[in-house]
């Protein structure tokens, strides 16, 4: 096994990193879009660096080591059996979103989603030629969000046809339990709605009391109306290898996906497959040792909100590597622009269908780099 420096920062600049070059000519430390400052773990780059000896990097289908992959680690790490007939290869989950929205029922039905959340959940609808039906989460008394349910009957029309589900939830950090998720689906059942469920995020719980549970373990109910999303990505640092899936067990609704992804969606390329068999095979041994990281990481912000900052207000986080902190206490005409100016840049929370005043930290770098941030923001707000 070889370890990684987590305290190490790269050097990503010139790299034509989205992250870095959107303030390329500026003084700003980018806290913003989900993309850690961490090295891949040293198993997979040496499997990528194997990858390009091999020297020829031809169009690449889902083939059997990469199949075995997925289906041995859904068993292994989350108790979903799934079947390779049953798994939707594609370049991202943002492609996936649209691509569901478009399979869900006619042009002009409805797609309901839950405010806050990660913006293409919002945009899918819309390309789509599809309605978007909003209902916001609700906060609990222990600082947890969860779905308002009446709001959610109150909100689904006859027209609704699909409802995306994150979870772990970005960016609230909210790992939703099985009570919660057993009752969405009986209101998907009442309703007779197909469940998208965006599951990238699962492998990075932080609250070591809390388990996720994958939508797939609730039954053959649940499979016969489920498109899970899932990939590498998020908790391996891939996302420039563009590789994810879906697992649909549902032939009829698989087909229906399959069908809304002809013409439009190409072959998953030869380093993303290499890069996921990397790190469902080998790369558990760097997530066990990044998420102590992460959790530190947590554990700093939460420490400086309530000694520094105790009037901005944060979720109990769950899950993920993206804190959620609502600012409106201080009444920022713009929030982005005045953090910015002020040296830090971090998401803007009305993108996510929150109202102005929240924003969105990245806390997946060295716990160095984020005391530098919360140095920022606190200076900002002196």
């Amino acid at each position: 096994m070889q370890h990684t420096d987590f305290t190490h920062t790269p050097d990503r600049n010139h790299t034509g990193s989205l992250k870095w070059q959107k303030y390329q000519d500026r003084e700003v430390l980018p806290m913003w879009v989900a993309d850690m400052d961490f090295l891949s773990a040293p198993e997979i780059i040496q499997d990528l660096r194997d990858r390009v000896d091999h020297g020829v990097f031809g169009y690449t289908v889902p083939y059997t080591e990469a199949q075995n992959a997925v289906l041995d680690y859904l068993k292994r790490e989350h108790h979903t059996v799934a079947q390779a007939d049953q798994l939707c290869w594609l370049p991202g989950l943002v492609q996936g979103l649209n691509l569901v929205c478009r399979a869900a029922g006619q042009e002009g039905d409805a797609v309901m989603v839950n405010t806050p959340v990660y913006p293409p959940f919002l945009s899918a609808p819309v390309f789509s030629n599809r309605k978007r039906i909003t209902s916001e989460l609700v906060e609990m008394e222990d600082g947890r969000y969860t779905f308002d349910r009446e709001g959610m009957e109150a909100a689904v029309t006859p027209e609704t046809q699909l409802f995306i589900l994150c979870n772990p939830h970005n960016p609230v950090g909210r790992v939703f339990d099985r009570d919660e998720l057993e009752w969405l689906l009986d209101f998907c059942e009442k309703h007779d709605l197909w469940i998208c469920s965006d599951e990238i995020h699962c492998d990075l719980i932080l609250d070591e009391q809390v388990t996720h549970t994958p939508i797939l373990t609730l039954g053959e109910r649940a499979a016969q109306r489920s498109i899970v999303f899932l990939s590498a990505s998020k908790t391996y640092n891939l996302p420039g290898l563009a590789c994810a899936y879906a697992v649909i067990p549902n032939p009829e609704i698989r087909a229906a996906f399959q069908k809304a992804c002809r013409g439009i969606i190409t072959e998953v390329n030869c380093f993303g497959y290499a890069g996921l068999i990397a790190a469902y095979t080998k790369g558990e041994p760097w997530r066990q040792e990044m998420l102590p990281v992460l959790r530190e990481n947590l554990r700093l912000i939460e420490k400086t909100l309530s000694e520094k900052l105790p009037k901005v207000k944060m979720p109990k986080m769950e899950a993920t590597y993206l804190a959620w902190m609502d600012f409106r206490a201080y009444s920022l005409e713009n929030p982005v622009a005045y953090f910015e100016e002020r040296g830090i840049g971090l998401s803007n929370g009305m993108d996510f269908g929150a109202p102005k005043g929240f924003l969105r930290f990245n806390f997946g770098c060295s716990t160095e780099r984020v005391q530098q941030g919360l140095d920022l923001i606190c200076d900002a707000l002196a």
